[in-house]
């Protein structure tokens, strides 16, 4: 409990910087809005022959590439913080080792909630119709969340291997926009080589691609392609994902931040 305690501290901090420099939370919406306009009317004719229109399957990939990209959110905040010198702070302070970096990712979570929402309202607005009901819709916005959090964990692990702050800004995304673009979030894999098919079939951002289109209701036209269980079952499987990375990187992360702080 008291490392919990100490974590919502850590978090509330990170809140107060949104009011202090609130460009942070500006560029941090700005950027899925402009990915949402850019796909749905420079690349929407693409997706004309698409049930529902192309804008139904693009939303569930923008949504997914953008909580993946929370990982090198919180990579780059986390080497920030200690290029400035405020973890020696931390260290001091009788708090909970594990609070420091539990806080970074509840604070990258709670941001992650605004930023779905300006999304999701921007979606409507250019046509995006969920059909699947409250309930399901609710799953997957929860389903994102987690998911961002999950990923968090490798961030504030990458943060703490590599220190300099550009540094892991630029090995975050190098792994970021494989992930995202060699998926089903935007097109089909059936046109690409049949090793990056397999590869983009157990990407664990396809699966959760596929999971949010089941959840909202849209048909996953952009399906198997080598008839493996993620894409049979993309919930189960996104869920595993999930779970894996956190019982991987949550404990990696805190033993790294202990070491470091000795």
């Amino acid at each position: 409990m008291r490392a919990l305690q100490d974590a919502l501290i850590i978090t509330k901090r990170q809140l107060l910087q949104l009011t202090r420099v609130p460009e942070v939370l500006i560029f941090n919406t700005i950027q899925p809005v402009m990915f949402v306009l850019l796909f749905r009317y420079v690349f929407g004719g693409l997706g004309a022959n698409i049930p529902g229109g192309y804008v139904q399957l693009l939303m569930p990939g923008i949504f997914v590439q953008t909580v993946t990209f929370t990982l090198a959110a919180t990579a780059q905040g986390l080497a920030q913080d200690m290029e400035k010198g405020l973890i020696d702070r931390f260290r001091s302070l009788p708090i909970a080792r594990s609070a420091v970096v539990m806080g970074r990712t509840l604070g990258d979570g709670l941001l992650n909630i605004v930023v779905l929402i300006v999304m999701g309202l921007t979606g409507y607005l250019v046509g995006w119709r969920p059909t699947s009901g409250a309930l399901k819709i609710t799953l997957g916005f929860l389903m994102l969340l987690f998911f961002g959090y999950a990923l968090s964990w490798v961030g504030v692990f990458a943060g703490l291997v590599s220190k300099d702050a550009r540094v892991v800004a630029n090995v975050s995304f190098l792994f970021t926009f494989p992930l995202t673009f060699l998926s089903n979030a935007f097109a089909s894999t059936t046109s690409m080589p049949r090793p990056l098919q397999y590869f983009a079939e157990w990407n664990p951002v396809s699966t959760m691609v596929a999971a949010v289109r089941q959840l909202y209701g849209f048909k996953n036209v952009f399906g198997a392609t080598a008839n493996s269980y993620p894409s049979k079952h993309p919930i189960t499987m996104s869920l595993v994902y999930m779970v894996v990375l956190m019982a991987i990187f949550a404990p990696l992360s805190v033993r790294k931040y202990k070491n470091s702080s000795k």
